[in-house]
């Protein structure tokens, strides 16, 4: 492997530091833990590939829990393993595009919290199936999870849809939509209560 020796500068560091314990507090909103989040943050920090070894000296870390959550990242396709000739060592590298770093996120939360959701909401939905006898009340409450459930089928429609084209090269695009979206927004901000509604 060819290493680079060139030190880092105070600031350099300090930056790398902070944007480790920012990305790690973060963790939680992204629905993965500290840890992993901190390796991810360090590696993608660093330009050039990291052994376990350093990763766990420099988040003070313990052998199992990085490799644990290295196992985690490389499930999510957030790090690769990188393999260096005559190195007997495995090195790991993250995902440098930032878009699809948060399509990944996106795609992850969206697998492991909305799909049971949906699938929870199918089978409390089946209770009233079995019984054709429904009272008003009863009734009314099939009528609020099948529109909970016709949301998330249209939030899942959308997601999957709309990731593929979450990457760079259709940032004008994305411009374009948000532009509309806003656009549409401010128009509605503009009209009446009651037009809003008839819409």
């Amino acid at each position: 492997m060819q290493e680079n020796d060139s030190p880092k500068s105070e600031s350099h560091q300090q930056a790398i530091d902070q944007f480790v314990l920012l990305w790690g507090e973060m963790a939680s909103a992204w629905g993965i833990n500290k840890t992993m989040a901190q390796i991810h943050a360090l590696l993608y920090a660093e330009s050039e590939p990291l052994d376990t070894d350093a990763i766990m000296q420099q988040l003070s870390i313990s052998r199992g829990n990085a490799n644990m959550n290295l196992r985690s990242l490389l499930h999510w396709q957030l790090v690769q393993k990188v393999h260096f000739k005559g190195e007997r060592r495995d090195f790991y590298t993250a995902e440098k595009d930032v878009w699809n770093i948060v399509a990944i996120l996106i795609r992850e939360r969206h697998q492991r919290e909305i799909e049971p959701i949906q699938q929870n909401l199918a089978e409390t939905l089946e209770m009233f199936q079995e019984d054709s006898s429904e009272e008003p009340l009863e009734a009314e409450f099939k009528e609020r999870l099948e529109n909970f459930v016709e949301f998330l089928e249209m939030f899942d429609r959308f997601t999957k849809a709309l990731l593929p084209y979450i990457n760079k090269k259709n940032l004008t695009f994305l411009k374009h939509l948000v532009k509309l979206a806003e656009a549409h927004q401010s128009l509605k901000g503009n009209k009446p209560v009651q037009e809003q509604e008839n819409e």
